[in-house]
């Protein structure tokens, strides 16, 4: 290597070429190391400039978190004064109520032992009227065997009529043989309950025209005792209809009783022209049977008229019973409301201890970490708050939830 090299027109001998070569390599490779440390030297500024920075956020973060700490252990504070408070004024009500509950259920069980004493003196009036009711009931029970008898009882007219209503009917239910107010007596008046006209009973029934009917031996002594049948019948009935209604004092209808079943059917099959004449004249035939039904319903009616009368008392009875009962009621609603304006105030303390407890547990779930927080851009701390104002004191009912 012993040759010339020629640079820009300058020759250069061949060692020293290489030598100035090797030196412009140097150079290069020292100013390449020199800002490859430059380089690692900012480098490492820079992350140490980024580590204090983080430093300086996980401080200020710590110093939020005891900041928020301490205010919220303040606002506990302020809310466990309030609560104490309100307990201790609750406390005080209860007692206070207690003390009037205790002497209204005391007034309220002596008026029910009392009003319990009335009802009993009531349903012991309302048992006597029962058993009023009940023998009412009996006396009905007894037609049954007025109805169930087929014994014939006496003899004809007068005596069997009287029989069977003496049966029938009590005995303030009739009058046999009264006199009219215009003097005339007919067999028997069956009296109505309400002051209405009484019912007239004639037993007076032309037994020696029909006995001749049951005689006749010939057609022509038939004809001639129908013929007297149907008159004396016909004049019985008109004498019934003009002697005995008496406008006000009797009804416009009247009873004439046949005191034998088969005459009253032979009548009705023979003679439909007397069964008229009666119909207009308002007289009804009757034979012992249906005098019994009629009995019946007269009966009944004075039963029901009875029964009225005594509904009337355990009507009144039970009247003074509800009236009563009412005002056990409107006592126990009372009684009530107080019991239930106690459970809501203890429902409200119990809103109140549950807003507390849950407080709390957030508090005791707060974490302050030890370790370096992530790179999050600064927070700002929270401005404290407002202080709240003093609030008037509301009876406990309408306190509000904390």
């Amino acid at each position: 290597m012993n040759g010339v090299i020629t640079i820009g027109g300058t020759t250069i001998a061949g060692e020293t070429a290489l030598v100035a070569l090797a030196a412009l390599a140097l150079a290069v490779l020292l100013a390449g190391v020199f800002l490859a440390w430059r380089r690692a030297s900012r480098q490492a500024e820079e992350a140490a400039i980024r580590a204090d920075r983080a430093a300086l956020r996980a401080e200020e973060a710590e110093k939020a978190r005891a900041a928020e700490m301490q205010q919220r252990l303040a606002e506990l504070t302020r809310v466990q004064s309030e609560i104490t408070g309100q307990v201790k004024n609750m406390s005080e009500r209860l007692d206070g109520l207690g003390r009037n509950v205790g002497q209204t259920v005391a007034e309220t069980a002596n008026r029910t032992q009392e009003n319990l004493k009335r009802l009993g003196e009531r349903l012991a009036v309302i048992d006597k009227a029962q058993q009023n009711i009940t023998s009412l009931s009996s006396q009905v029970v007894e037609l049954q065997h007025i109805l169930a008898n087929k014994q014939t009882r006496g003899a004809f007219g007068q005596g069997r009529m009287e029989a069977i209503i003496r049966d029938g009917l009590p005995a303030s239910g009739y009058i046999f043989q009264p006199t009219l107010k215009n003097n005339t007596r007919p067999d028997c008046l069956i009296l109505f309950p309400n002051g209405l006209p009484a019912l007239v009973v004639d037993a007076k029934f032309p037994l020696e025209a029909w006995n001749l009917i049951r005689e006749a031996a010939t057609p022509e002594a038939m004809k001639t005792a129908e013929a007297q049948f149907r008159r004396d019948t016909v004049k019985h009935i008109t004498d019934i209809q003009a002697r005995y209604f008496v406008p006000g004092e009797t009804q416009d209808t009247a009873f004439m009783f046949v005191p034998s079943e088969s005459i009253f059917a032979d009548i009705h099959e023979r003679f439909e022209d007397i069964i008229q004449k009666a119909h207009r004249a308002r007289v009804v035939i009757v034979s012992p049977s249906l005098l019994m039904l009629s009995i019946q319903v007269v009966m009944s009616l004075l039963r029901d008229a009875r029964m009225r009368e005594q509904a009337h008392v355990i009507q009144e009875e039970v009247m003074k019973l509800m009236d009563d009962v009412a005002r056990l009621d409107d006592r126990v609603r009372k009684l009530q409301g107080h019991f239930a304006q106690t459970g809501k105030d203890v429902d409200q303390i119990l809103i109140s201890t549950r807003k507390v407890t849950s407080r709390a547990e957030k508090i005791g779930a707060v974490e302050i970490d030890d370790g370096e927080a992530p790179d999050t851009p600064a927070v700002t701390p929270p401005k404290p708050a407002k202080p709240r104002q003093n609030l008037p004191e509301l009876p406990f009912s309408q306190v509000e939830e904390v």
